[in-house]
């Protein structure tokens, strides 16, 4: 089976107006789209589309969200003029644990016939309950998949929704790393990255992680409070989500 764990730290480093870190261990999936079946067939403690400990949904992903999302996101890339048909798609993204989830972001990595990583889809939710997607092509060959995009989601009340990102994945046999940047006018805003290893998907490790990670997607969103928290103690500027949010701006241009 392709499909497998993902165990690591990830970290955030906000570097204006002040300097702002944090850092937490966490679990994800790696989730072959082919596999989605096998891969509930795997452990008793794994379903997809039915209640568990551990569940994976197919509507948590995708806008509108998706019936089956294999088909559905290779719906997406026809819509980017991709062709993606027999590329294998890897979705790195936490599951469900006791019925909730709440990913931050999530990475469709899209590999060609040959292997070749060829567009990665970055799954972006914010607390509001809205999503969007950013679909990137690399901007050169190297083993470090590079590319960048405008920034056009409102995700953080301590963010603007300006500058850009730049993404970075380098996909190891047992090693996978991510980072983003957020950019604006050439300096960094904020950098933000996954370090994870590679670990096999079998019902020992879905205990382990249980354990060593208790809720852990309860914590995620409980973890985004205590820090806005924090930020908004610092003095950090707070924009509205009314005003700078995808409403907000999908109001402005239908305006007279």
């Amino acid at each position: 089976m392709r499909s497998h764990l993902l165990e690591g730290v990830v970290r955030h480093r906000r570097a204006q107006p002040f300097t702002y870190e944090l850092e937490h261990g966490m679990y994800y999936f790696a989730l072959d789209l082919d596999e989605l079946d096998a891969v509930a067939r795997r452990s008793w403690l794994l379903s997809r589309n039915g209640p568990n400990v551990l569940s994976f949904h197919d509507a948590d992903h995708l806008d509108p969200p998706a019936d089956d999302l294999r088909p559905a996101l290779l719906e997406h890339l026809r819509r980017e003029d991709l062709d993606a048909d027999g590329w294998r798609i890897t979705l790195v993204t936490s599951v469900r644990v006791f019925g909730y989830v709440f990913n931050p972001a999530s990475f469709f990595l899209c590999r060609d016939a040959d292997g070749v990583l060829r567009v990665v889809v970055v799954e972006v939710h914010n607390t509001h309950g809205e999503r969007h997607l950013y679909t990137l092509r690399p901007q050169r060959d190297g083993e470090t998949f590079v590319s960048s995009m405008d920034k056009a989601f409102y995700v953080s009340p301590f963010l603007a929704v300006d500058g850009g990102y730049t993404v970075r994945v380098r996909d190891e046999p047992g090693r996978l790393r991510v980072s983003i940047n957020h950019e604006r006018d050439g300096e960094l805003v904020l950098h933000a990255s996954m370090d994870l290893t590679r670990r096999r998907l079998s019902t020992r490790n879905l205990a382990r992680m249980l354990l060593r990670y208790p809720l852990v997607t309860h914590k995620t969103t409980g973890m985004i409070h205590v820090h806005a928290l924090r930020l908004w103690r610092l003095g950090a500027r707070f924009y509205k989500h009314s005003e700078h949010g995808p409403r907000a701006y999908r109001r402005r241009e239908a305006a007279p």
